[in-house]
């Protein structure tokens, strides 16, 4: 049996911005209640082991314990926003995910309630909604390609999207305002990077085109096709690049690991730096040895002593730019 995720498709092309960790703890929620056959309501907790997010998305064990214990915090504070019909007009919606949300150490599990404005997004299959395998998400590395994904198989009848004004795309990829502002470092870093990640890992291959007014792009649309069945196999223990999410590694030279500090979030921090790193389109300069980013780098391990603690060292980075 498929391990299928069902959303409605005013979730699917809601504004909200969910790090990867926290988008993938949501679709193991509702694997869960499918499942186990509870369903989903707002009152009874589903649950999530960790041992499922390690086998679903081939984490290490303590990266993942930390990551989840990570996403519990931030996930109850985050909010989307989407509209609906209504007989006077349309309604223009704010809501939490979650209206409680807990990390239990002993059984490494988390217990998501969802908030009661999800709770018919998910589960209304009266109205249009879309189904896909997890398993197309599972290899995506950047939270900007699963909304991506997701955002595309809204249209998998017609294989075409229309054209998403550019403020508009922003807000459903989960971009911030003050984040990625030129257009270069956007198509880089978010565009580009979701849409390779996209074609490599999943059962889609797309492109897009850009819209401008003159000389400004105003907005983008796309274009896919499904996957012929040969594309999608993949020989096991192949070395394949396609089998692989291809990652950064920052060098143990260039960035010393306060010796203090506990391992278990260190480890958490440096696949969060990695994935800012490739966002920022950073990659290649590593290869290069780019002088600046060397520079960066080499005052970042000046600053940040081996007596910080992983809280500090974080906010060091974020000092210098490195934002995740």
């Amino acid at each position: 049996m498929s391990d299928l995720i069902v959303k409605d498709n005013a979730l699917m092309n809601a504004s909200y911005n969910l790090d990867l960790v926290e988008q993938r703890l949501i679709l193991l929620a509702i694997l869960e209640a499918r499942e186990s056959g509870k369903g989903i309501n707002a009152n009874d907790p589903l649950t999530v082991h960790a041992e499922s997010y390690i086998n679903q998305f081939g984490v290490a064990r303590q990266t993942a314990y930390q990551a989840l214990k990570d996403a519990c915090k931030d996930l109850f504070a985050r909010q989307f926003s989407y509209q609906e019909k209504r007989e006077r007009g349309r309604a223009n919606i704010t809501s939490r995910w979650v209206s409680q949300i807990a990390y239990i150490d002993e059984t490494a599990t988390v217990e998501v309630i969802f908030a009661p404005a999800v709770v018919p997004l998910i589960t209304r299959l009266e109205e249009q909604f879309t189904k896909y395998d997890i398993e197309q998400i599972s290899s995506l590395s950047s939270a900007y390609a699963v909304r991506l994904y997701e955002l595309l198989i809204c249209w998998r009848t017609t294989g075409k999207t229309p054209v998403i004004d550019l403020t508009e795309f922003r807000k459903r990829i989960g971009v911030l305002d003050t984040e990625y502002q030129r257009m270069d470092v956007f198509k880089r870093g978010v565009l580009e990077l979701a849409l390779k990640q996209v074609n490599e890992h999943t059962d889609i291959t797309a492109s897009y085109e850009q819209h401008k007014k003159g000389r400004t792009i105003t907005g983008f649309s796309f274009k896919f096709k499904q996957k012929k069945k040969k594309e999608l196999e993949t020989p096991k223990n192949s070395d394949s690049d396609v089998s692989k999410p291809k990652t950064v590694e920052i060098p143990t030279n260039i960035v010393k690991q306060p010796e203090n500090a506990n391992m278990d979030v260190l480890e958490h921090r440096k696949s969060k730096i990695t994935g800012a790193i490739m966002a920022n389109g950073l990659a290649d300069r590593f290869k290069r040895g780019d002088e600046s980013v060397m520079d960066m780098m080499k005052r970042i391990k000046e600053e940040i002593t081996t007596e910080a603690t992983a809280d500090q060292w974080q906010n060091k980075l974020e000092e210098f730019g490195v934002v995740f």
